[in-house]
Order: structure tokens, then sequence, then C-alpha cells
């Protein structure tokens, strides 16, 4: 992801946020109650999220200090995920490593068919141009876009949901960028003369070299711009189940941007596969964090309102008499 992303990002988030005061919640205990890692069982796969409109109030609104708060939790419940893996989780995970190695084996003949299709239809790298973008900059423009749409027509639900976004999207950069370092695959417009591109690991030192046009190539794997994107659009079509337009729209804009990474022959089909499954899990993790602060939130104003709702007895002086007294306060 290039710098000018992340402080495009950053903008965004100062942009969106109000400074509408909140009752803070102890740092310590808030982070201990987020971390689902923590628990014996973990709720991410069963827990229960309130997407009711009126469940994005003053309550449960981000503010600054909460908005970083809740980025920490769910940047060290992901970095940390694997080392809480649990038997379930490792089926899933082997499930996916088994069908992206399959996949691997028809990566050179996609690209190959894609980048034919795309020469014999100028259409096709016209419109895949533009799309590819809505994996970076254009995305955080349209997140822009969502959070002024949110702050002038006062929907907290909309303004919620797009800092959500961008805090996906960060934590999902984050995770690609450590997974590419890692890998150090070389992209299928890695060039060197009278050789063909190669899907190729060369690991956390190899030299991903450079594109036809000299400009010099970082690892392929997974694609930034397509986990960037499920990363945005899984939030989104968690924060709006109720509304099947907006998770059909979301995830198929994420779609078109994975294929135009191939299209654009700047990546692999399995490349994008990870990308969308990387930007999926973080997406969903991001949200399911958040409405593990709400309820925190709601209890803890629950409790708050019931102090102040108490009956207490006295008695008092009146008329040369002791009488009992009730005092109720609301």
């Amino acid at each position: 992801m290039d710098l000018k992303i992340i402080i495009s990002c950053f903008l965004i988030i100062s942009f969106s946020l109000t400074a509408a005061a909140q009752e803070p919640v102890k740092a310590d205990t808030l982070i201990h109650k987020l971390d689902s890692l923590a628990k014996k069982t973990d709720s991410t796969g069963i827990q229960v999220n309130n997407i009711n409109e009126s469940a994005y109030n003053e309550v449960t609104k981000l503010t600054p200090r909460s908005y970083f708060l809740l980025l920490g939790s769910s940047i060290k419940q992901t970095f940390t995920k694997p080392f809480h893996m649990r038997h379930r989780d490792w089926i899933n995970f082997g499930t996916f490593a088994a069908a992206d190695i399959a996949l691997g084996f028809a990566d050179e003949p996609i690209q190959k068919n894609a980048l034919d299709w795309r020469n014999k239809n100028a259409s096709v790298g016209r419109i895949g141009g533009k799309i590819t973008n809505f994996g970076g900059a254009y995305e955080f423009a349209a997140l822009g876009a969502f959070g002024l749409y949110g702050i002038v027509f006062k929907n907290e639900k909309v303004k919620t949901t797009t800092l959500l976004a961008t805090q996906a999207v960060i934590t999902a950069v984050l995770v690609e960028a450590t997974v590419k370092t890692l890998t150090g695959r070389t992209r299928p417009n890695y060039y060197v003369t009278g050789t063909e591109a190669e899907p190729q690991f060369l690991g956390p030192f190899g030299k991903t070299g450079k594109d036809a046009a000299g400009r010099k190539s970082n690892s392929s794997f997974p694609s930034g711009h397509t986990t960037s994107a499920f990363a945005a659009a899984t939030v989104f079509a968690v924060e709006y189940r109720n509304k099947p337009i907006i998770p059909i729209i979301a995830y198929t804009a994420a779609t078109l941007v994975g294929l135009s990474r191939i299209t654009e022959n700047k990546h692999w089909a399995t490349d994008v596969f990870t990308g969308a499954a990387l930007g999926y899990l973080t997406g969903r993790e991001i949200s399911f964090n958040y409405h593990r602060y709400a309820k925190i939130q709601n209890d803890a104003k629950r409790k708050a309102d019931a102090k102040k709702r108490s009956v207490t007895f006295n008695l008092q002086y009146n008329y040369g008499r002791m009488m009992p007294g009730l005092v109720w306060k609301l």
C-alpha cells in the first residue's frame, strides 16, 4: 500500500469523527473485555450483533479515543490469532490452504487467458484500469463520501460503519504487508529478459525484481487492493446484513477489484483469492469487536441508570410526631 493511501485513511478518520463527550470506560478493563481470544470459547462465530439503527447512538458512538482503542484491540487480536487457534480454526485454515494450493496449479493458465481476453477487448483494459483503483485511492474517496453523508444527515450508523471500514482497511493492510514481506512472491509482470514470469515464492529476502517498465516491484502475495476492498466490503455487509442489496453491491465491487488485478497483470489468481479471504476475516473481526464494545457500553449505561434509581427510607419529625419517610430517586 502506498504511504499516501495510509495518510488519506487517517484524514478520513479525522474528518468523520465528532468530538461529542462520552463517559469513559477504563482502558485496561475495556481492552480485556474486548479480547475475544482471551475467552475459553471464542464468541466471534456465535456472537449476535444488534444492527438496528437505534443501536448506534450517543452511548455506542465512536470518539477519537474509542476509535483508536478499538483499532489497537483489533490489530492485537488479528496478529495474535494464530497463537490462539482452536480445532475448528485449524480445520478452516486447512480447507482454505488446500483450496489455495489447488488454485495455484491454475495460476499461469488463468493469467494467460485473462491477458488474452483483455488484449482482444479494449474496453476490458479501460474499465479494469478504473475499477482497480477502487481497491486503492478511490476506495478512500468513497469512504470519505459515506462519512460526509453520515455527518450531513446525522446518521450515526453510516458514520460508525464508515469508521469501522477504515479500521478494517488499516488492519488488513498491516497484515497484508507483513505477509508480503515474508513471502516475497514474484508478480506476473516480473520482467527478466528472455524469461517468462513464474509465480515463485522467494522468501523475505528475495528480490522480486522490476516490471517491464523498469519500476521496482514488491511482493505479489497477497493482493493488497483485493485485501482492502474485501475488508471494507465485509464491514458494510455485516452492518447492513438486514438489507441484502448492500452486501451484494459491496461484495460485487470487491470481487471486480480482485478480477481487475488479474486482468491488469498485477497479480496471480491465488494472490487475489488469499487477499479476499484475508479482507473478509479482518472485516468481520473489526465489526464484531465494535459490537462487543457497544454491548459493554450499554451494560455500563444500564448499571449507571440503575444506581440513579433508588428507594431509601428515613424518619421525619413533623408536627410533634416521628413519621416514616420514603425517598425515590429517578
